[in-house]
């Protein structure tokens, strides 16, 4: 008996390899995405300006990357004892003005190198509904826990989404023509806005994300918030906040995402890279034991071989780790 519905993923051509280099921005479940093929050895940036939710503030941040923008002490702003920017996540935010401001056009510096070679640009929106400054009409990214009072709340429609994304990605054709974009929604249900302005968010999201997909062959679709929304949909897949997918759903969709994104071959390394890390990571309650230095031994013998046939890959952490150990 058949429990739920499954949907149909066209693979993306060409499909993702370990030669690609990876950018990807945006909302909460963007990190769940950049985590699993970071830590499986994908060359990965993700998120230099922190995270991201609404269209907007995604498609100024990849202007920003273009241009190399470099940010000026007057762009930040002191609150609740710590300097902050309204277009970085609080991650970027400390006490001291220079530091945040030195890390901040340090992440725009790194972000504009890695766009010049990157091979795919993973973008996922989490809001239509953004925040803009009362005093002069600004867009923020970030709220950074100022009072209410400092914002007006807006619904972008579908017409300045698709308008905001499709300037920023007209330039990042321009500056790195090789460059592909694949586009998703993220599955986080923002109860905050209400169940229905919630959908009405989503829906708009959708849209605007299926028109740039059928306006540009660079640009791909994964159906990251169906796999979730209407293929698991069920409580028993979300947190105890009834919002954020759990483990199970998340390694769900990113099982459909190495399917669907990776080729075969890419899989199969993607699994042996895993079991690598996992003996890297292994605790043994007897280190001194002949057992264990076989164990490592052999380990090691399987990590060097691998660096041997894959010589871009990063496991130089692993092999240490070996060595140190045997």
């Amino acid at each position: 008996m058949q429990f739920f519905t499954n949907i149909f993923i066209k693979p993306i051509e060409p499909a993702i390899t370990y030669h690609d280099n990876l950018l990807l921005v945006g909302s909460c479940f963007t990190e769940h995405i950049g985590n699993y093929l970071r830590d499986v050895k994908f060359n990965v940036l993700q998120n230099p300006n922190g995270i991201l939710f609404d269209p907007i503030s995604v498609a100024s941040s990849l202007i920003s990357y273009i241009e190399n923008k470099q940010y000026l002490p007057s762009e930040l702003f002191y609150l609740n004892e710590a300097w902050h920017s309204w277009h970085h996540h609080s991650r970027f935010s400390g006490i001291n003005k220079q530091a945040v401001l030195d890390g901040i056009n340090q992440s725009q510096q790194t972000a504009h190198e890695f766009l010049k070679e990157a091979n795919w640009l993973i973008v996922t929106l989490g809001s239509s509904f953004g925040y803009k400054l009362v005093e002069n009409n600004q867009p923020v990214a970030n709220c950074h826990k100022a009072p209410a009072q400092t914002f007006t709340k807006h619904l972008f429609t579908i017409e300045e989404t698709i308008a905001a994304l499709e300037s920023a990605f007209v330039l990042l054709f321009q500056f790195n023509p090789h460059i592909k974009v694949m586009l998703t929604i993220s599955p986080v249900r923002h109860l905050r806005d209400g169940v229905v302005d919630n959908n009405r968010s989503k829906a708009r999201l959708i849209e605007a994300v299926h028109h740039l997909a059928g306006k540009f062959g660079q640009i791909s679709y994964f159906p990251a918030y169906e796999l979730v929304i209407d293929v698991l949909r069920d409580y028993r897949f979300f947190d105890i906040d009834l919002a954020h997918p759990n483990y199970a759903a998340t390694q769900f969709v990113l099982e459909k995402f190495a399917e669907s994104c990776c080729s075969e071959a890419t899989r199969q390394l993607m699994e042996d890279i895993k079991k690598l890390v996992t003996a890297s990571n292994h605790k043994a309650f007897n280190p001194a034991s002949n057992q264990h230095r076989q164990f490592l031994d052999a380990q090691l013998k399987k990590a060097v071989q691998m660096k041997q046939q894959y010589p871009y890959l990063n496991i130089e952490k692993e092999i240490n780790c070996f060595k140190k150990e045997v």
